[in-house]
C-alpha cells in the first residue's frame, strides 16, 4: 500500500513516526511523510521519503528562532504565555493548509494522520482522495500539560472536533492502554490499537541487561561509549553498579526535574553517583532553573542516547503529577531505558509505575519529594544485579517486535477491506 503519513514534527527526530515508517517500509508498503520544517539534510532511509511544510504563523515567520530557545525576561515571559496559544494555532493552522495543497500531488491508498494537529487535514485529504485513515493519538491531547493561559473553550471545541473526526477513521492507533481507554470513555471509541512508543532490540543492550558475563560473548569488540573512562568499559556494557543518573528529553517545565536537581547532591555526596539532564533545553524555563549538582547537556542522536544510558547505568523517568496525559503516559524513555538495558529510576505516577512494578525494572519515588528519590535511588543501586535481570527479562514484552506486529496488524486488515 502507498501510505502517506502527516506529523506535525520535523520527522527527523520523531521516534515513533521513524519507527512506524520503517516498519511499514520493510513489510513492502511505500510510505511519504508529510513533515514541519523537516531539515534540508534528512535522510529517512530506503522506502522512505519525506517532504516538508513551513511553521510560520501570524507572529513569527518561516524559519525565525523559538522564544523557546531564548532566555526572557519577565515581561516577556509572561507576553509569550499569554500569546502562545494564538502562535500554536495559527502554525498548525497553516501547516495543515499547506499539507493539504502538497498531499493533492502525491498517491495514497491510505492516510495516516499523527496526533490531533494532523486529524483534520487527514481526514480532509482521504475523504478527497476516496481512501481510508488512521488516526494516531499520541497522546491525550485533552490532557495534556500546557505552558500558556488555560484556553476552557478552545479545548471544549478541540474535544467535539477530536470525537467527529475521530469517529471517521477506518483505525484509531494510541500509544498505550490508559490512553485507549480515556478515548474509549472520551468518544465511546472501541478497537482501538495499541501501539507503543518501545524501540527494536538492540544486542548492545541485550548484553548490557544480560550483564558482564554476556557482554563478551555477545558484544564482540564494542570498547567502551564516547563518556566513559577506560577503566569503565564494564558498567558501559552491563556491570556490576551504576556511576550515574541521566534524564535523556526535553528539559522543561512539568517534568519533575527540579526535583532532580534537588536529589542530585545528596547522590553525588552518598551514592557517589552524578547527574546529568540532557536534551533540548527550554531556554524561557532553564532562566530560571537550578540545576543543582547535575549537569546540563545538549541533545545527541538517538542512538547515541544508549551509549550514554549504559555508561551511567540508570535512567530517570520523571514526570510531574496534575496532568492527566501524565497519568496516562509511557514515556519514550521508559522503552529507551529497557532497550539499552538499564534499570530506571521513576515516579510513581499511573502508567509509568504500573509497568516499573509490573516488570520490577527499576524503583521508584513519591512525585515532588527529592529525598524519596534518593531514597529509590540507593535501594536500584543495592539491587542492581536483581533490576538489571529483570530489564533482560522484560525486554520481550517491552521492545519493537510486538509493537510492530501490533502496527502490521492494522495495515493488513486495511489492505483486506480495500480488496473487497
Amino acid at each position: 500500500m502507498r501510505v502517506l503519513m502527516l506529523v506535525a514534527t520535523s520527522v527527523a527526530t520523531d521516534a515513533r513516526v521513524l519507527k512506524q515508517a520503517r516498519t511499514l517500509a520493510d513489510a513492502g508498503h511505500s510510505v511519504h511523510v508529510i513533515g514541519k520544517s523537516v531539515p534540508a539534510d534528512f535522510v529517512p532511509g530506503p522506502g522512505i521519503t519525506v517532504s516538508s511544510v513551513g511553521a510560520s504563523s501570524v507572529l513569527r515567520k518561516e524559519g525565525s528562532a523559538s522564544l523557546s530557545t531564548r532566555r526572557l525576561p519577565p515581561h516577556l515571559r509572561l507576553a509569550r504565555w499569554a500569546l502562545l496559544p494564538m502562535h500554536r494555532n495559527s502554525t498548525f493552522t497553516r501547516w495543515a493548509h499547506g499539507a493539504v495543497e502538497q498531499a493533492a500531488g502525491l498517491p495514497a491508498d491510505v492516510v495516516h494522520a499523527h496526533d490531533f494537529t494532523a486529524l483534520r487535514a487527514g481526514r480532509d485529504i482521504a475523504r478527497t482522495k476516496g481512501v481510508p485513515f488512521v488516526y494516531d493519538s499520541h497522546e491525550l491531547w485533552s490532557g495534556r500539560a500546557r505552558q500558556y493561559r488555560p484556553t476552557p473553550l478552545q479545548d471544549r471545541l478541540e474535544v467535539r472536533a477530536e470525537r467527529a473526526l475521530g469517529s471517521e477513521a477506518a483505525a484509531v492507533i494510541t500509544v498505550g492502554n490508559g490512553v485507549a481507554g480515556a478515548l474509549a470513555d472520551l468518544h465511546g471509541w472501541r478497537d482501538i490499537a495499541v501501539v507503543r512508543n518501545s524501540f527494536p532490540r538492540d544486542a548492545a543492550g541485550d548484553a548490557a541487561a544480560a550483564g558482564p558475563a554476556a557482554t563478551t560473548e555477545t558484544a564482540g569488540t564494542a570498547g567502551p561509549t564516547p563518556s566513559a573512562e577506560p577503566g569503565d568499559a564494564d558498567l558501559t556494557a552491563g556491570g556490576s553498579a551504576p556511576r550515574g543518573l541521566v534524564y535523556a528529553g526535553r528539559l522543561g517545565a512539568h517534568r519533575e526535574l527540579e526535583v532532580v536537581a534537588a536529589a542530585s547532591g545528596p547522590a553525588q555526596r552518598e551514592l557517589g553517583l552524578t547527574t546529568t539532564l540532557m536534551g533540548p533545553a527550554d531556554e524561557t524555563w532553564t532562566a530560571t532553573f537550578d540545576p543543582g549538582a547535575a549537569s546540563l547537556v545538549p541533545p545527541c542522536p538517538p542512538d547515541d542516547v544508549d551509549d550514554h544510558l549504559r555508561a551511567a547505568g540508570l535512567v530517570l523517568v520523571t514526570l510531574a503529577p496534575g496532568w492527566e496525559n501524565h497519568r496516562l503516559a509511557l514515556p519514550n524513555k521508559l522503552f529507551h531505558a529497557v532497550r539499552a538495558g538499564v534499570p530506571v529510576v521513576a515516579t510513581d505516577l499511573g502508567e509509568l509505575a504500573a509497568v516499573v512494578r509490573e516488570h520490577g525494572i527499576g524503583r521508584l519515588y513519591r512525585p515532588g519529594d527529592p529525598a524519596d528519590l534518593v531514597r529509590a535511588v540507593r535501594e536500584a543501586v543495592a539491587d542492581y544485579p536483581a533490576l538489571r535481570a529483570a530489564v533482560a527479562a522484560a525486554q520481550p514484552a517491552l521492545t519493537w517486535d510486538r509493537d510492530a506486529a501490533v502496527l502490521l496488524g492494522v495495515y493488513e486488515r486495511l489492505a483486506a477491506e480495500g480488496r473487497r
